[in-house]
């Protein structure tokens, strides 16, 4: 039975004048061209600055409140580091602990990048449970449902029709879904990565608990990456145009992969998408972001009670 939890998130800088550091994390220490950290930089003053780190630490909180165990919370890429927190549980006694990475739907790339890093840092000194798999989670589900019914309600009595929606979640470099090489020639053939399935299926099941239409939802990728190489798409920019161009004038979006507010919602929907909508001619809303949501800390308590049991 374990004895505490560790969440795991991206991490945000604290202050702008962090940003090329904190970039430089994130691309391993690949250099990027000047404009993009210039962009980025920008992007972050705009609104004010991520709230992604406390409002992590407040959703470890509202789990620790809910299981009564020892929530901790590492992220990968700015303090607190995985690396430092896990040295701290172990330092607070800690020799067994389930890790939920926050991001629901599964990769073997980015969410792999979390799996390696807290296994690499507990050295065997603890024993972990590892959950990566949960974008079909009931109550997971049942918060984003609850977030955008408010919304939707809002803008069909505004407008006296139903609005459109359109679910997004974060875009990866297309090489990064690929099937895995073959290291053996005789092995079976490996899949592709799960990331986007997971991430249709978290808006496929959002779109049936709300009752929308079939031909009324849709879904992009947003954020692609300003440093090069194909991404997955289609964009929300491409997407925005072509259902201007059938007709859409009133738009709900709706990312479904990221937990709380940070840099790609206050920035990326709230400012970049909003205006492009706008110039389009489209009334875009978004539902408030899960946040201090008790149905994801139900979820949360939910997946670290199973592994528990």
């Amino acid at each position: 039975m374990a004895d505490a939890v560790l969440l795991l998130a991206h991490g945000t800088p604290d202050r702008v004048e962090e940003i090329p550091e904190y970039l430089s994390r994130v691309t391993g220490g690949r250099s990027l061209p000047h404009e993009v950290i210039e962009e980025v930089s920008h992007r972050f003053s705009i609104i004010g600055g991520s709230p992604l780190t406390p409002l992590t630490l407040e959703q470890g909180r509202l789990l620790q409140k809910a299981l009564g165990l020892p929530v901790y919370v590492g992220m990968r890429n700015w303090r607190p580091y995985i690396a430092d927190v896990v040295h701290q549980m172990r330092a607070d006694g800690i020799t067994r602990a389930v890790v939920i990475c926050l991001a629901p739907q599964n990769s073997r790339t980015s969410v792999g990048l979390y799996r390696r890093a807290v296994f690499a840092a507990a050295g065997g000194h603890i024993e972990l449970q590892f959950l990566s798999d949960w974008a079909d989670h009931p109550a997971l589900i049942d918060a984003f449902a609850e977030r955008m019914s408010e919304t939707l309600d809002t803008a069909k009595s505004e407008t006296g029709a139903s609005p459109a929606v359109l679910f997004t979640a974060h875009s990866v470099p297309c090489r990064t879904v690929l099937s895995a090489p073959q290291t053996d020639p005789a092995a079976p053939p490996q899949p592709p990565d799960p990331y986007p399935l997971e991430a249709k299926l978290t808006a496929r099941l959002v779109a049936a608990q709300l009752g929308l239409p079939e031909s009324n939802w849709f879904f992009a990728f947003q954020s692609q990456g300003m440093s090069g190489g194909p991404w997955l798409g289609p964009t929300v920019e491409d997407t925005l145009t072509a259902l201007r161009q059938q007709g859409v004038t009133s738009l709900v979006i709706q990312p479904i992969g990221f937990l709380c507010d940070h840099v790609e919602i206050l920035y990326d929907i709230d400012v970049g998408f909003q205006a492009f909508a706008k110039d389009l001619g489209i009334a875009l809303r978004r539902p408030a972001s899960l946040n201090d949501s008790p149905h994801l800390t139900h979820a949360l308590a939910d997946l670290v009670q199973r592994v528990r049991g």
